[in-house]
């Protein structure tokens, strides 16, 4: 049976709830950004009015500034977009519960079972915009489509307030002559590649055989294959769902390749706050590390080890990765992108026996306090404390809030 997904997107949502919170901003043109009293700040998110003057997301506030001019700086509320998020999807959770969020402001939704008692796709999302529009004053695009890629594909095709529907038995015509690059999975650098091999929509990408995708991209490129032709079938997975049983990994693209040990080093701590976060929601802890890194030319490496004994601690994780990368990459090119996988679990309540390698009471006294750091978080929120080197890190992409929200806010 034919699937019903949407994609919920909050127009650009740190901005737009600012303009909630201070009706005098609705008018002008606004960027949300960190350390709006100096020049190198980042802009986190904008309005319509300044995204018409060219203001792009996570381009520094001075360049911003440059292509508008009343461009009005407003520092981020992340608690009033926590709460919103969180208000958001229970307004989504009233048709269904099979909500996955997507970041802090993206959600998908599976409609499918319920469908015939409460209408059609198309319908239900006019539902849901009038909805969030009427009880939140924010607006969202909807894109209802038979799974969860092109959901996302029709979300992004009509902005703001609106709603996209990409039907089954005619998604070609819809969505085959947009450029590859509005595909998820497809981001810059990619399409830049794509298009050095000819391949510049969708539809392209859908007729290259699958095998040379492979040959260049390797399994990203099997899946960009199957997105591109419609096959995905990734479920809806809502975000009280058990993780899977073997790994819990995070990754990301820096705003600008990496050149040394250091910057990577700041990377592989940052992801790991979010791996520690997961295992301790989830009352798991990791035997093994795997770590995997991307060059700027696209080539994957990857290494993985095991620990000496089982841990969610973010820092205890991060050094195995760091030694893995260091053990393994030549620097032979920049890094574009770091992924770090905490595998082979094992319940927190499982018994952990030490080697005699490990130095006394050392690994317990770290994960003692990292608990303490989750227990602060989990009260006053992830910012309250972070490690200093973190505390300036200008090739992340921007100061986003992590997209786990910690328990205590759900």
């Amino acid at each position: 049976m034919s699937r019903t997904i949407l994609h919920c997107d909050m127009n650009n949502f740190f901005a737009s709830v600012e303009c909630m919170l201070d009706p005098t901003l609705k008018n002008r043109p606004i960027a949300v950004c960190g350390n709006v009293e100096e020049r190198h700040g980042i802009v986190l998110a904008k309005n319509e009015l300044a995204k018409k003057c060219g203001v792009k997301t996570a381009e520094p506030l001075w360049q911003a500034r440059e292509k508008c001019r009343d461009l009005l700086a407003v520092p981020p509320h992340y608690d009033e977009y926590v709460k919103m998020s969180r208000m958001a999807r229970q307004i989504y959770g009233r048709y269904t519960e099979l909500v996955e969020p997507f970041g802090m402001d993206e959600c998908w939704l599976d409609l499918t079972a319920g469908i015939r008692f409460i209408g059609t796709g198309d319908k239900i999302a006019n539902e849901l915009r009038k909805t969030v529009k009427d009880e939140l004053g924010l607006t969202i695009s909807v894109g209802v489509s038979f799974n969860k890629v092109f959901a996302k594909l029709g979300s992004d095709m009509k902005k703001p307030d609106a709603v996209t529907f990409i039907p089954e038995d005619s998604f070609r015509e819809k969505i085959w002559h947009l450029p590859a690059s509005e595909l998820l999975g497809v981001g810059h650098t990619t399409a830049k590649k794509l298009n050095s091999w000819g391949i510049q929509t969708i539809g392209e990408l859908a007729r290259r055989p699958k095998e040379s995708l492979v040959r260049i991209f390797g399994k990203h490129g099997l899946q960009l294959w199957h997105y591109a032709n419609g096959l995905d079938d990734a479920p809806v997975i809502p975000e009280n769902a058990f993780p899977p049983a073997k790994s819990v990994g995070h990754g990301i693209t820096t705003l600008e390749d990496l050149t040394d040990d250091e910057e990577v080093w700041r990377v592989i701590l940052e992801l790991c706050q979010e791996i520690g976060h997961r295992l301790f929601s989830y009352g798991q802890k990791a035997t093994g590390v795997s770590i995997s890194a991307k060059d700027k030319d696209l080539s994957t490496k990857q290494w993985q080890g095991s620990l000496p004994f089982a841990t969610n601690s973010p820092y205890l994780i991060a050094e195995k990765a760091f030694s893995l990368f260091r053990a393994g990459y030549d620097w032979k090119k920049s890094v574009r992108a770091v992924s770090v996988t905490a595998i082979q679990l094992a319940s927190e309540n499982a018994p952990c026996q030490l080697d005699i390698f490990t130095m006394g009471n050392a690994p317990i006294r770290r994960e003692r306090l990292d608990l303490t750091v989750e227990q602060l978080r989990a009260r006053f929120g992830d910012r309250i404390l972070r490690n200093a080197c973190l505390l300036y890190n200008p090739k992340m992409p921007g100061e986003h809030p992590p997209v786990c929200l910690p328990p205590a806010i759900r």
